[in-house]
């Protein structure tokens, strides 16, 4: 009898078939030499802008600061918020937030300012060091789209790995990205989505992975939707070219478009719960007054060309490294590319440059808006064809004698252009050394055919180039932009920083009161920053509302109203349920804290209040909200001159006096006692000391500005005990209980309460309440029905609901061919076919 088997034997496998084990292993085999390329184009990319770094020894790797302009007053403070949202720290949720602004939405801040994926990195390490991974976000993004890049000149045209990795890294590295985006880690991400969209167009012109390309248009719309929107008017071009350059019959064109506008419609519509509450915010927000767009000079436009160069202030940054500008110049030369590709793809090349001078056509690439700063924001689309253009031509084979010729044009465009308004320091090293050992590399790349042994030298070269002037550009353009006045770097972690935050959380008090983390700042944000409550806040979304409600009050603001500040003023603490400030402490990098009574959230007014004090003066809005008489606003006697202007006023001795001049920039200086600076609209009421015991006060104020004034009433005179009565008289008549949750609000009333219930907050769009809203001078207020003991109030961004409706729409269209086709192999395999 025949010993049993030890072990089943499966037999031959089916005819076709390879067996899982060994699919698994060839997969992986086949992926690993696939990922060698955007490796590489990342490593040299994220190297060569981390080199720049420590070249010019910026924090991390030394003293300098990092963080400048934006980044450190809204991208490193969001990002904080965004770590005490997942870490369950926030007042409020991904909706709306009790912090900044006295309460605002936050899901269209979310979406602009954290869409970036990499920005989520940030709740991975402590509190303390967001601004690190804020800064991390930079070069991952950038070595993320030279890897992206990489893969999609592979799709354009077959080549070696390190070749495309090395022009990958060109693309990353562009001008875009290391002078205007490197410290915009939101925007950085339509750097990437350009290559990722040009993947889905490669898949659409296949007729294969719709539902693929759909996700690369929401990939590329979740992460910024305002570059994601000119990455994908640059994949419409690509679309074109690509149309017209393969060989497809009608029908065919007309089949790729059909699924590339299916895909972008869908994929768009799966971010419309983001995209579309940012839009309406965005035509609820204050408005600013961009200027027109005006185009820079051709020689200033054709400059922002060459490689290295930094120009000063809105200037297009247009370049990438020479060795991608060498190959691109010798493309139109390169006869191994057929004629109607070199045509096609030259023309749209330049058809694009000249679409960023053309205002009509400059205003479609903003969305049908005027930038507010840079007007070249695009100007990476042009760099991502530039390097395409070079990968085209390095993948043919290009003859020594038109890659110098290429490097030729490269130099006389340097010396025409020499004498450029600030024409970057760099250059000339970038044009004569670079363009050199780029001309060197590539000859020995093309001798390498014969003499294989030269490839490995010109790889060297290659990489070599890109990463030293690369290096070389970061660090210029770091140290150039440094000069300008608004890109000072400004410090995001240090240890008066952490007093700071450590002194707000001393006296911290959420809901019973807010927090004013006070001045001075070391944000805009600071409210954010520090976990505070105060009325600091910085958004592109701040509500015309907001600005309505805060700006007669007498908080500073700047930005043409979308940034506020705070005011040391007890009126304005009392009106917004302020119980605790933090001030500097007498020593360096210290901070202290106090305490002091102050009215719920909820308060409740029994009818309408007028101040019988001047109705033009600031003081008399502040009595108004408050709905009690606490100033006296005296007459001014002025004189001086007009640089010295002193002013005179009386009030009772003691009082505490304040000064208000929102068109007044200089120093201002009560008897004598310390000058207190005036910086215009960005100053708030401004405490000027106790009222002397003559009653008198004298006031001077240096000024340049001849025709500005101080106002008619600049002096108020604060009674406190009539402050303090009328504070008690709010903490005993309004809420007895306040309950704020993520995005709404409850509060228990005093039996037989009737008026209007005002909640310590703007009424921003988007609030709905248990009882009929009014207004109260831009305080979202909700009139109380008899018998009432409990309002409640939710905010709900305008368009979520719609957006939400609209994204299951697409998801629905999305899955069903998956759904489709799982269902029909199914009944396929199914005994009988069913």
């Amino acid at each position: 009898m025949a010993p049993e088997p030890t072990a089943v034997d499966p037999g031959p496998a089916a005819p076709g078939r390879v067996p899982a084990a060994r699919r698994a292993a060839l997969g992986v085999t086949r992926r690993l030499p696939r990922a060698r390329g955007p490796l590489l184009a990342f490593l040299i990319t994220a190297a060569a802008f981390c080199a720049a770094w420590v070249a010019r020894g910026a924090f991390p790797f030394g003293n300098t600061g990092r963080a400048l302009n934006d980044q450190a007053n809204q991208y490193v403070p969001f990002h904080r918020a965004l770590w005490d949202l997942v870490h369950g720290q926030a007042a409020g949720d991904l909706l709306f937030t009790w912090r900044g602004g006295f309460g605002q939405q936050f899901l269209s801040d979310f979406h602009t300012y954290l869409g970036n994926p990499f920005s989520w990195l940030a709740v991975l390490v402590p509190r303390a060091h967001v601004d690190l991974v804020v800064f991390a976000v930079t070069p991952l993004t950038m070595g993320t789209a030279a890897a992206v890049m990489t893969v999609y000149l592979g799709r354009l045209s077959p080549g070696p790995w390190w070749q495309r990795g090395v022009l990958g890294a060109v693309y990353g590295l562009c001008g875009w990205a290391l002078s205007d985006a490197s410290y915009i880690p939101m925007w950085l991400w339509g750097l990437v989505a350009l290559p990722m969209l040009g993947i889905a167009v490669e898949w659409c012109l296949e007729g294969r992975r719709w539902p693929g390309a759909a996700l690369l248009v929401a990939l590329a719309w979740f992460g910024n939707f305002y570059t994601a929107m000119m990455a994908t008017m640059a994949a419409c071009v690509l679309l074109a070219v690509r149309m017209a350059t393969r060989d497809m019959t009608a029908r065919e064109r007309l089949r790729a478009l059909w699924r590339a506008a299916g895909a972008a419609a869908t994929g768009i519509l799966l971010t419309l719960p983001l995209l579309l509450p940012s839009f309406l915010s965005s035509g609820a927000a204050q408005p600013t007054r961009a200027a027109a767009f005006q185009p820079v000079g051709l020689d200033v436009f054709l400059a922002g060309m060459l490689p290295a160069t930094h120009l000063w202030g809105g200037r297009p940054r247009l370049y990438v490294a020479s060795l991608g500008l060498v190959l691109a110049l010798s493309f139109v030369l390169n006869g191994r590319i057929p004629r109607r590709t070199r045509l096609v793809w030259a023309a749209a090349t330049v058809l694009v440059a000249a679409s960023f001078q053309f205002p009509p056509t400059q205003y479609v690439w903003h969305g049908l808006a005027v930038p507010n700063g840079n007007p070249y924001r695009e100007a990476f689309v042009f760099s991502g064809m530039v390097v395409v253009l070079a990968w085209l031509a390095l993948a043919h084979r290009p003859r020594p004698l038109h890659l110098v010729a290429g490097a030729g044009a490269l130099a006389v465009a340097a010396f025409a252009l020499r004498h450029t308004d600030d024409f970057g320091g760099w250059t000339w090293h970038a044009v004569l050394g670079g363009g050199a050992v780029s001309v060197l590399a590539l000859v020995l790349l093309r001798l390498g055919e014969k003499r294989r042994y030269l490839i490995p030298v010109a790889a060297v070269l290659m990489v070599g180039v890109v990463l030293a002037e690369s290096t070389a550009a970061a660090a210029g353009a770091d140290a150039r932009r440094a000069r300008e006045r608004w890109a000072k770097p400004i410090p995001t972690s240090n240890r008066s920083i952490a007093d700071h935050f450590d002194a707000v959380r001393r006296v911290e008090g959420w809901p019973g009161h807010r927090t004013d983390p006070g001045a001075p700042q070391t944000a805009y944000n600071d409210a954010l920053a520090l976990r505070a409550e105060g009325p600091q806040y910085y958004s592109s979304y701040l509500p015309e509302v907001t600005y309505r409600a805060l700006e007669p009050l007498g908080y500073g603001f700047k930005n043409d109203g979308r940034t506020f500040f705070g005011a040391d003023n007890p009126v304005l603490d009392a009106i917004f349920s302020i119980g605790a400030r933090v001030r500097p402490g007498q020593a360096e990098d210290t901070w202290t804290a106090d305490r002091f009574p102050a009215p719920p959230l909820v308060t409740v007014r029994s009818g309408p209040y007028a101040s019988p004090n001047p109705a033009d003066s600031v003081y008399a809005r502040q009595e108004t909200v408050l709905g009690a008489t606490v100033y006296a606003v005296p007459e001014v006697t002025r004189g001086g001159t007009a640089s010295e202007r002193t002013y005179t006023a009386r009030c009772t001795p003691g009082a505490e006096a304040y000064w208000y001049s929102p068109a007044l920039y200089g120093t201002l200086a009560a008897g004598d006692g310390p000058e207190t600076a005036l910086e215009d609209a960005r100053t708030g009421v401004t405490p000027l000391g106790r009222v002397p015991a003559s009653g008198t006060l004298d006031i001077t104020v240096r000024t340049h500005k001849d025709k500005a004034d101080a106002g008619t009433h600049p002096v108020g005179c604060l009674d406190r005990p009539a402050l303090d009565a009328a504070v008690a008289r709010l903490t005993a008549t309004g809420a007895t209980a306040v309950r704020p949750s993520g995005h709404g609000i409850e509060a228990t009333l005093p039996r037989g309460a009737s008026g209007t219930a005002v909640v310590a907050t703007t009424a921003v769009p988007g609030w709905s309440c248990s009882a009929p809203t009014t207004d109260f001078h831009g305080l979202l207020a909700v009139r109380i029905p008899p018998g009432t003991d409990r309002i409640s109030c939710t905010f709900t961004p305008k368009g979520l609901t719609p957006g939400l409706a609209g994204a299951a729409l697409a998801l629905l269209a999305l899955l069903t061919p998956a759904t489709t086709s799982f269902l029909r192999r199914r009944r396929l395999r199914m005994p009988n076919g069913g």
